[in-house]
């Protein structure tokens, strides 16, 4: 039942931004647990059943935005994982538009604070994430990046199945 799945919406990369963030995913997530490509997320758990409703707000909502400009600043030592920090302006804006739009709809993950990343590995021991960390901090090099538009996803339990794309003006 693809229409009762939760829903994940997570933005558009570049494609040389987003080969970039899925080789380093793929070089340094434990293959095992590696269903995804590499991705920043928006949204964890949208309801299913209002898919609708949620394509149609997202269908507004991207004619009126411009492609983003997203700068990957540093990197963010998860515990057990590395992450990049996303800089973004519009995007933490747009995100907050969405959240008060689907207020009634957001699981608890989703109405916390948002501070938007791709992470490059994850569910590792601490020691192996602090050397991933501390080698590539040492030579990381803040860049650039376009974020494209937004993806909707039906959450299978392991890979993810694209719904819908929703390309900015």
């Amino acid at each position: 039942m693809s229409d009762l799945s939760p829903l994940i919406l997570t933005l558009k990369l570049d494609q040389k931004t987003f080969s970039y963030f899925d080789q380093l995913r793929q070089q340094h997530f434990p293959p095992e647990r590696n269903f995804l490509s590499a991705h920043i997320t928006l949204f964890h758990a949208l309801p299913g059943e209002q898919k609708s409703s949620i394509q149609q707000t997202l269908q507004d909502f991207r004619s009126h935005i411009p492609p983003l400009t997203l700068t990957f600043t540093t990197l963010r030592f998860l515990g057990k994982g590395v992450a990049v920090e996303v800089e973004c302006p519009e995007l933490i804006q747009l995100r907050q538009q969405l959240a008060t739009h689907w207020h009634d709809w957001l699981s608890r993950q989703d109405q916390q604070g948002y501070r938007p990343h791709i992470t490059i590995q994850n569910k590792v021991t601490p020691d192996q994430a602090r050397l991933l960390y501390d080698q590539l901090v040492s030579e990381w090099k803040a860049f650039q990046g376009t974020g494209e538009g937004l993806l909707l996803w039906y959450y299978k339990g392991g890979p993810w199945e694209l719904a819908n794309q929703f390309d900015f003006k």
